[in-house]
């Protein structure tokens, strides 16, 4: 048997965070605080970053909710959950896009 088998691997240094203050995971949800947006951008860019947003609070909501799968996020189950947390009913591209993040989250 190589020598280099018998030696133990190193232990992975720790993680460290990027928050700028400590993360308690076992509180109930909290908003971080909002920032504004970074000026002159083209609107569409607006457009686009808070779909993204809107989509990825409510894939996380509905992933708590029990939904795991795209194939049982509807756009019904989609507006329920929005209705549920307080977000302006998505249309149908934001919902498409709450499917492909819990899509690509596999």
């Amino acid at each position: 048997m190589p020598a280099a088998a018998l030696k133990p691997k190193p232990k992975p240094l720790p993680t460290q965070s990027t928050a700028k203050r400590p993360v308690q995971l076992d509180l109930p949800y909290v908003p971080v605080d909002k920032r504004p947006l970074p000026p002159g951008r083209p609107r569409e860019w607006y457009v686009t970053h808070n779909r993204r947003l809107k989509a990825m609070r409510l894939a996380i909501a509905l992933l708590d909710s029990g939904v795991y799968l795209p194939n049982q996020a509807r756009n019904e189950k989609i507006r329920d959950t929005a209705r549920l947390i307080g977000v302006h009913p998505p249309s149908d591209t934001t919902c498409n896009m709450v499917r492909a993040l819990m899509r690509y989250s596999r």
